[in-house]
């Protein structure tokens, strides 16, 4: 499981969401929901608490950057934290700069 410390600087209670690139997907044994594309897995590791959520990396592998996949997994996770009720805590600078363009999502 990667670290709590986040270093990336770019790029209703569901276990799956389609997308128009294939299905963002909970992996809680992972700690993370992903999307798989060309053998590769973009992912947005987090970390359960009581009564919230932290979401602490977005990882996009380099050749599927530049997609959408990390907003992808960035509105997915909001969206599985309201319908479980979950307060969002934003480690990772990619989703407090998704919340800040978005509010109407956290």
């Amino acid at each position: 499981m990667p670290s709590t410390k986040c270093s990336c600087r770019s790029h209703f209670p569901v276990d799956r969401m389609d997308t128009a690139d294939g299905n963002v997907r909970d992996n809680p044994a992972a700690g993370r929901y992903e999307i798989t594309r060309e053998g590769r897995t973009a992912i947005l590791a987090y970390r359960r608490e009581p009564g919230a959520i932290a979401l602490v990396h977005t990882f996009v592998p380099p050749p599927l950057r530049a997609r959408g996949l990390g907003k992808r997994l960035v509105a997915f996770a909001l969206a599985d934290a309201r319908g479980r009720g979950e307060r969002v805590i934003p480690e990772c600078p990619f989703v407090q700069a998704y919340i800040e363009k978005h509010p109407e999502e956290a």
